[in-house]
């Protein structure tokens, strides 16, 4: 027998439930091979409740209380649904909307959602086809609905799937809402409790008429239309990598003028099973291979690359020796930052009353850059959620230019609540425009920004650590840094420690943060006296735990810019080992 383990017998008990006939015949053949064949596989199933987290659910798809599946996705639209009438009261006066993306059942899973709203008296829009993220964030708002669902596993690999839930501003939910729909959903025990006969005259689908209400407002977002028009044959290497933005990224493109959008055909075709790359993630250089390589042929001027539900974007450019690098999320971020409000600043559109929002782990080089035109940055949770949230808090009393965090995620004006790469698509496009009238390139710009306000160097690197061990080993890490921390890394001094978890620690950090407070969380963060920064977190959506570096130098215009970049880069890789992460 494979996995040959001892199994709590109450875990097999919960696994024989699911041989009842409430339970289709195709789900009580998969439990019976596990019950038989597989016991590890059995156990990771069934040994706890997919949890709803305060974003939604995550998971590995497969038969199980611990996967994504119609009865785990049904128990949780019925918990909400419970939730969305205990708080709107009568459910014909409640509306939701429901988007979903390229993944493996995201379709079947849509459909349960919307059968079961439905089935509760809830009103439900529900796109014809698959969609990005960002524009079910968009349309919530533009439809006046109280929730937004979409189904997706973002950049996870192809075995996720997942359900995330937006509140009426169009953001993720945030308190009080998440830890209420939390014991909402907690409370469905049992599928017996979940009304999964849908009301076909309460589903109402919708499309194209969205998409371009959508897009004209993306188009809108140009600040230097001119500049397009001279630069529309900029030659724009695109790839949806199998996911929602061969559509939509496309249209935006073209609606701000730009003509030459060259596709990676092979990754075009919308495919749950990613079949030409090891992860769909715009993070990782692998994902975007085919793109530089159709650039390479094609001498193009831009590369990028979005994940499948279209709300993460990679970027790639030449560099001064005409080689095709990578940007990372933080490099993107602080040259769409700087592009905002270095316009906004030149056409007098920069009143006072402006503010950018990033993360905690975010570079600390964004927050430079705003201070030079005295624009307010704001510092928030990982989590586009929580930018979101500052967005909502000063509606109509301030002005968001834009955001963004390192993990590829940005956006540009207020009409979306979450990061959106078909806008981010759009403005990098028109940047690398911008760049090419004055004899540039997105990399000349990168390194005027260095060399004014200095080289900062970020690396991400995380542990991977699975299943219920996983689980503890991660725990036991936080343990050691938040009891046990360093007091000098690399030869450096600690100078500083926010635990965020830490009631002192977090008074101090809102009260530097102004108006805008940050909840508890747990992460940990090192400074030291060189102006290195450790960033430490589990990671909310995966079996990691995520280690965030952060180091600068200062830059002349004599430097050596890769000489600098490979001090840095020595600087971050001594951290590592001082710290022992492997």
């Amino acid at each position: 027998m494979k996995g040959n383990i001892q199994i709590d017998k109450n875990i097999i008990i919960k696994a024989e439930l699911w041989l009842t006939e409430k339970y289709d015949e195709e789900t009580r053949n998969k439990v019976k091979y596990l019950l038989e064949n597989d016991q590890k596989e059995l156990l990771d199933s069934f040994y706890k409740d997919l949890e709803f987290g305060t974003g939604g659910l995550r998971g590995i798809m497969g038969v199980g209380t611990n996967r994504m599946n119609i009865y785990t996705v049904g128990m949780a639209t019925q918990g909400l649904a419970n939730y969305l009438i205990k708080n709107f009261g009568d459910p014909s006066r409640i509306t939701v909307v429901i988007a979903y993306d390229s993944r493996n059942n995201s379709k079947l899973f849509a459909e349960t959602t919307a059968n079961v709203f439905s089935a509760n008296g809830i009103n439900v829009y529900i796109f014809d086809d698959i969609r990005p993220t960002p524009e079910l964030s968009f349309t919530i708002r533009h439809l006046k609905c109280q929730c937004g669902i979409v189904i997706t596993a973002s950049h996870n690999p192809k075995e996720y799937n997942g359900y995330k839930v937006y509140w009426e501003d169009g953001g993720q939910i945030i308190a009080p809402h998440d830890k209420n729909i939390i014991e909402e959903v907690k409370k469905i025990k049992s599928i017996d409790e979940v009304n999964f006969k849908g009301n076909k005259n309460l589903i109402q689908y919708i499309g194209k008429e969205i998409d371009d209400i959508y897009t004209d407002e993306i188009k809108k977002l140009s600040l230097n239309p001119d500049i397009i028009k001279k630069q529309k044959n900029l030659k724009i290497v695109y790839t949806p990598l199998h996911g929602t933005g061969i559509n939509l990224v496309t249209l935006s493109l073209k609606k701000f003028g730009f003509e030459n959008i060259i596709l990676v055909e092979d990754q075009c075709k919308p495919d749950g099973n990613f079949p030409t790359v090891k992860s769909p993630n715009p993070e990782e250089n692998e994902a975007l291979e085919m793109a530089l390589d159709k650039a390479k042929e094609v001498g193009a001027d831009l590369v990028m690359g979005t994940d499948p539900d279209s709300d993460r974007v990679g970027v790639a450019v030449k560099n001064n020796n005409g080689q095709w690098i990578l940007l990372n999320g933080n490099q993107t971020a602080s040259i769409l930052i700087y592009y905002l409000l270095s316009q906004n600043s030149l056409k007098n559109k920069l009143t006072g009353n402006e503010f950018i929002v990033k993360t905690i782990v975010t570079t600390d080089l964004i927050e430079e850059i705003a201070k030079d035109f005295n624009v307010e940055c704001y510092n928030v949770l990982t989590g586009f959620k929580y930018i979101a949230n500052v967005i909502k808090h000063f509606e109509g009393r301030k002005k968001f230019i834009g955001g963004g965090e390192e993990s590829y995620g940005y956006l540009v004006g207020d009409f979306v609540r979450d990061k959106d790469a078909v806008i981010s698509c759009s403005m990098i496009a028109e940047i690398t425009a911008w760049a090419k009238e004055q004899n540039k390139t997105l990399y000349d710009i990168l390194i005027d920004i260095y060399k004014k306000y200095g080289l900062y160097l970020e690396k991400l690197t995380s542990q991977e650590r699975k299943g219920i061990e996983g689980m503890e080993e991660i725990r036991k890490i936080m343990y050691e840094f938040r009891n046990n921390p360093p007091k000098i890394v690399n030869g450096s001094k600690v100078v500083d420690i926010i635990d965020y978890k830490n009631p002192i620690h977090i008074e101090k950090v809102n009260a530097n943060n102004g108006e805008i407070k940050i909840p508890f969380s747990d992460v940990i963060q090192i400074f030291t006296e060189d102006g290195s920064k450790i960033s430490i977190r589990p990671s909310g959506t995966e079996p990691k735990i995520k280690y965030y570096f952060s180091v600068r130098e200062k830059l002349s215009e004599n430097d050596d810019i890769i000489l600098v970049i490979n001090k840095l880069q020595d600087r971050i890789d001594n951290i590592i080992k001082d710290l022992k992460i492997i």
